[in-house]
């Protein structure tokens, strides 16, 4: 508790300081001309840890015309986690570089050392805690290692977008991209590199992803990755009253995304569909709303390999990465990546409440209280042989039993994965928000233990 506390205080003098040195002074009614805010890069993570580095947003307002709107956003961050997961990303935003339409330009490396991999098809694939929890479990009770639901995963990310107006709410987007995975085993040896004895990873054991590996769960195709080119294009409904944290209005798209391969890898080339419903009900004022969201990920044509089947697609990329389905991306208080399919169904509730509106400086700030329950289920399994897996895994890990990695019953692939929480909102001028979410799964299969904080920047939608 004394780390989250103080990883609180520190979100909040850097919000102060944002406060003083960003975006130009605020002795301007209007900006105009460019202005630099400057952060250090802050945030917590249940999944992935501390995260320390820097970031920088430079704004171009022109003459200050179309203040509050700038003309031109850049956006870059450094970062890293004490898990392990690193962060360098490039982003561009403009809606006037192209008159009368959105254009965005991210450019991400998003290196993992321990990415998590709890198996196919939610609660199909058993979890057991005591597997990685060294700080509850000793080697006598079952612990083997903290990183055999792990694997090393480097993701290269290229996209560009455009989004145009058809009549009033209606828009159109199209955009293309690259996603390059890099994936293999634990680096054991890397991450041992300057630890005591006491401390260090066993380098003999198995991880589940190796396991998938040997037991020709995870095709020998896809066990490292690959590169897979895009194309993408969707509708889109937004009647918002505004982009951060609307109080009233709805926001609905639906978009296609292609997705290329080559080589050994031909085969996945495949074809995603997305749908996404957001509602804002305004209760009293400004003050009290009820917020959610519905969305699905359908795959429609091909195959998809497993490891593009965490992510998430989106028509812009406002959050470095949208992992689904499982996290503070999409169910907050569930395992990362626990619930891995092909194709998946999600829901987000919130009632946000602003509780106190205050002023330090010319500054407007107000704190929120948000509850939520968040849900989330497969609606495209994988399919398994498991007699076919009982056989190979008798000969490739004899001493490993089908009953501790797999449930039998066709109807846990299908079961809903459910978490509740409640989370804290400090914003600055309505748009700056800095974020802390508390979660718990209603299932012990999602994660054990209550320490599920996410302190991030801005509302989950």
């Amino acid at each position: 508790m004394k780390k989250n506390r103080c990883i609180i205080v520190i979100g909040l003098v850097s919000l102060l300081f944002y406060s003083t040195i960003g975006l130009g002074q605020e002795e301007q009614k209007v900006k105009t001309n460019w202005n630099l805010g400057a952060l250090p890069s802050i945030s917590y993570d249940a999944d992935l840890g501390f995260q320390y580095g820097a970031l920088a947003n430079l704004y171009y307002y022109g003459d200050g015309s179309t203040y509050p709107e700038y003309l031109h956003s850049f956006y870059v961050e450094a970062a890293y986690t004490t898990k392990n997961y690193g962060l360098f990303r490039f982003f561009y935003d403009s809606k006037y570089l192209i008159p009368k339409h959105r254009l965005s330009v991210d450019v991400s490396y998003l290196p993992d050392a321990m990415c998590d991999f709890f198996g196919y098809n939610g609660y199909q694939s058993i979890y057991k805690d005591k597997w990685r929890n060294s700080k509850k479990y000793t080697a006598e009770e079952g612990y083997k290692t903290r990183a055999f639901y792990k694997y090393k995963r480097d993701i290269f990310r290229f996209s560009a977008d455009i989004q145009g107006t058809i009549h009033n709410h209606w828009k159109w987007a199209a955009g293309l991209g690259i996603l390059n995975y890099k994936i293999d085993i634990v680096d054991v040896k890397m991450l041992n590199k300057g630890k005591k004895p006491g401390k260090m990873l066993p380098d003999t054991l198995e991880g589940l992803y190796e396991k998938y590996v040997n037991w020709n769960i995870i095709d020998a195709s896809e066990k490292k990755g690959g590169f897979h080119p895009y194309l993408r294009g969707g509708l889109i409904y937004d009647s918002r009253n505004k982009e951060s944290n609307p109080s009233k209005g709805m926001y609905i798209d639906a978009f296609l995304t292609y997705s290329a391969a080559f080589g050994q890898q031909k085969k996945y080339n495949n074809l995603k569909l997305n749908l996404n419903f957001r509602h804002y009900i305004p209760i009293y004022k400004d003050y009290v709303s009820f917020a959610y969201r519905v969305g699905t990920q359908l795959l429609i044509a091909g195959e998809s390999p497993f490891y593009t089947n965490t992510y998430m697609n989106t028509l812009y990329i406002q959050r470095v990465l949208y992992e689904g389905l499982g996290g503070g991306n999409s169910l907050r208080g569930i395992l990362r990546n626990r619930i891995l399919a092909n194709g998946f169904a999600f829901s987000n509730v919130e009632l946000r409440v602003k509780v106190w509106k205050f002023d330090i400086g010319k500054q407007h700030f107000y704190l929120g209280v948000n509850p939520f329950f968040d849900i989330g289920m497969i609606t495209q399994a994988y399919k398994f042989d498991a007699d076919e897996i009982k056989t190979i895994m008798a000969v490739a890990s004899p001493e490993d039993k089908f009953s501790n990695f797999f449930n039998p019953d066709p109807k846990a692939v299908y079961l809903p994965h459910m978490s509740a929480g409640v989370g804290i909102k400090i914003a600055m001028n309505e748009n700056f928000i800095l974020s802390v979410d508390w979660a718990v799964p209603f299932d012990k299969q999602d994660g054990a233990g209550l320490a599920n904080l996410y302190i991030k920047i801005g509302y989950l939608f």
